[in-house]
């Protein structure tokens, strides 16, 4: 029907109880009718995990006009799965993760099921946006998210995105944003990634911490620059994860057999 509202299909990977999840719907709302699937614990690191070896349960935990809310025993790209497969009484027009409590800029896009979930939107050809707050804690303030959700969200429901692409959209802490920039991921590496400990039986054990290391600080085009400049950074990720440019160089190898 032309004059049927959009219909946003929300999760995240912190679970539905996070304070960032119930950020994104309250941006979103009266844009059109919203879907909540959401883990029902943290899924953090889980990047575009699924669950095969054991079944799925759902949820319904709310239910108000153009508002449901459930939760899932999965991962982020479970949850989109049951929502555009089973859920969703139609193919949503927009899949939105987040609000993610810390920063996913840079090579941690590969690591994220908030992105995970995004792309997955991506593979079902919807366009899809992943939104991220460089704030790790549990009662951040997502008051300066909104403006930026809503416009990102508005923008892409109106003009769409190519197919199987989505975006990877990181917020500055603060109240101090000058505004977007459109970037490309940077290149860099986390490291010193474990520190080791002792369990109680005097075992050895390591927890994954680490720092990120920029390849390159000074690159304007970067979202770690943007971010470091206090600017929201929005990177358009392809699900083709295929390098194009190589495939000529390395055709010859096929001779080789």
């Amino acid at each position: 029907m032309e004059n049927q509202k959009p219909l946003i299909l929300i999760t995240n990977d912190d679970g539905y109880l996070a304070k960032g999840i119930k950020a994104l719907i309250e941006s979103v709302r009266g844009l059109g009718e919203v879907i909540v699937v959401a883990p029902d614990g943290p899924r953090s690191g889980m990047s575009s995990a699924i669950t095969s070896l054991q079944p799925l349960r759902v949820h319904l935990i709310e239910e108000e006009p153009d508002l449901k809310i459930y939760t899932c025993t999965g991962t982020p790209v479970d949850c989109i799965k049951l929502g555009i497969n089973e859920l969703c009484k139609r193919k949503p027009d927009i899949v939105l993760s987040g609000i993610n409590h810390g920063s996913n800029a840079a090579v941690s896009v590969l690591y994220s099921g908030t992105i995970g979930a995004a792309i997955e939107g991506a593979v079902f050809k919807i366009p899809s946006i992943g939104f991220s707050l460089l704030d790790h804690s549990h009662n951040a303030d997502f008051t300066e998210t909104h403006k930026y959700i809503r416009l990102l969200t508005e923008q892409v429901l109106k003009e769409g995105l190519p197919a199987g692409t989505c975006l990877n959209v990181n917020i500055p802490k603060g109240n101090d944003i000058k505004g977007l920039r459109i970037c490309r991921q940077t290149l860099g590496q986390w490291v010193a990634e474990f520190v080791q400990s002792k369990d109680g039986a005097n075992k050895q054990i390591y927890w994954l911490t680490g720092e990120f290391s920029n390849d390159e600080p000074h690159d304007e085009n970067t979202d770690e620059w943007a971010l470091a400049h206090g600017y929201v950074s929005v990177v358009p990720v392809k699900v083709d994860m295929t390098n194009h440019d190589l495939i000529e160089p390395i055709k010859r190898w096929e001779n080789l057999v």
